[in-house]
């Protein structure tokens, strides 16, 4: 069989995978907990990504009234991580409420509509190029483009210990790039099964890390033992490398390796533990 088509065929397989995780209660809407509001917006780029469009969610607490900046975490693959298997919004207002994490204002994003597709699994759009590319390209398309009218509207921190950023595939790798690349904007990290691979260069993270004098970061890496395995790479031996870069410089992290496949069920599972753990010393 050719690569390619193998990989394609083990890539459907693995979103297959039954898989030992479910939601608990921090997940799930509550009674008597106030609901933040999800706007949905339309994007069409003209400066970092001329020509590309995308919709973004803007989750906005019941709590925030515009007396203090709020916290800021952005999602990459947006709609995902507001889907049930992770129910992000949901799981924001439950640990808001109880003050479990900081009054925390969401960008969720899409990827841009049109571009060169994915190098394995094709397609015309502009994830693989957004999210897999090494350097300052995608963290200058929020800070520059996107995040400024948003500022414009709501108050929210500059101190980049008030700033997440999370992702999971390529948008987990995409994450930590924005992270590495400006840490002046975004010091807490989320990747759920991280392509630390060579798409488009990501596989040097590990030696990278190692080399590099430790950035201000806190990070959060979750794969599988079922994660995938590829032309492109092992993911689950590509998330170890990382983790153990990062225990070599001393950085504050987090490594959660379990029985999961490509898919964010596990992260979904442990999100709300996972936020505790990235707020756990919040600025407010």
């Amino acid at each position: 069989m050719d690569p390619m088509e193998k990989d394609r065929a083990a890539f459907a397989a693995n979103m297959a995978l039954d898989e030992p995780y479910t939601l608990g209660p921090d997940s799930l809407a509550q009674a008597g907990v106030p609901r933040g509001v999800v706007a949905r917006h339309h994007w069409v780029s003209t400066k970092i990504y001329p020509g590309t469009a995308r919709d973004y969610w803007l989750y906005v607490p019941q709590q925030y009234d515009g007396t203090h900046p709020a916290c800021l975490m952005v999602f990459q693959d947006g709609d995902q991580y507001l889907a049930p298997v992770v129910n992000a919004a949901v799981v924001f207002d439950n640990l808001i409420h109880r003050g479990e994490m900081p009054v925390t204002i969401g960008l969720f994003v899409a990827p841009g509509d049109k571009g060169p597709g994915h190098l394995v699994y094709g397609g015309d759009d502009n994830r693989s190029f957004e999210y897999d590319s090494l350097g300052d390209q995608y963290a200058r398309f929020l800070i520059e483009e996107l995040l400024p009218p948003i500022e414009q509207e709501y108050r929210i921190v500059a101190d980049p210990r008030g700033r997440a950023i999370c992702g999971m595939s390529s948008g987990g790798i995409c994450a930590f790039t924005a992270a590495w690349e400006r840490p002046d904007a975004f010091s807490k990290v989320v990747s759920h099964c991280g392509s630390f691979a060579d798409m488009r260069g990501g596989y040097v993270y590990p030696t990278l890390i190692r080399k590099t004098a430790a950035k201000p970061l806190r990070v959060f890496l979750q794969t599988g033992s079922r994660d995938l395995d590829i032309i492109a790479g092992n993911w689950p031996l590509g998330n170890q490398e990382v983790a153990a870069a990062l225990a070599y410089r001393e950085y504050d992290y987090q490594f959660v390796f379990g029985a999961g496949g490509h898919t964010l069920k596990h992260g979904g599972s442990i999100f709300p533990d996972t936020l505790r753990w990235l707020w756990r010393d919040s600025l407010r």
